[in-house]
């Protein structure tokens, strides 16, 4: 959400939050790279994280450069927009399930009171998939 135009550029800012790349193979030169990255392993295999949680800074950091110059952290930038400007972005982990669907994380609740959007969706057949409910209920099995 964006109380501007919506059109976010990316900002000079450091970002400090980053997701692994499990996709991505690489032997690190660097002893304290190497460490970090297996501490990032151990402790956030598939979740992003924040540098802010690893209790030497120095060694972080280094690791993080070193990771994502050879592909190993996907960073998630700092977005900006004019100046003045408020920009909200809400986002959650979730994993659908056959029978139903379950938030990993991210499970913080939106009040949809509190924001009108000022664009409409017109497709019909849109508007009904989205006011289905995120949870298939189970139908009662009989047994015989």
């Amino acid at each position: 959400m964006s109380a501007g135009e919506g059109r976010l550029k990316q900002s000079e800012m450091r970002t400090t939050v980053y997701k692994r790349e499990i996709s991505q193979l690489y032997n690190l030169k660097l002893k304290s790279a190497r460490q970090f990255f297996g501490e990032v392993s151990k402790k956030y295999p598939a979740f992003p994280f924040s540098i802010a949680g690893f209790e030497d800074q120095t060694s972080a950091k280094v690791g993080v450069k070193e990771s994502v110059t050879h592909e190993l952290l996907i960073p998630y930038p700092v977005m900006l927009e004019k100046t003045n400007e408020v920009i909200a972005q809400f986002k959650t982990t979730i994993a659908i399930l056959p029978r139903s669907t379950a938030i990993l994380c991210g499970d913080i609740e939106f009040d949809e009171a509190r924001y009108t959007p000022d664009k409409k969706i017109e497709d019909a057949e849109l508007n009904t998939l989205l006011s289905q409910g995120l949870w298939k209920k189970e139908k009662p099995t009989k047994e015989k």
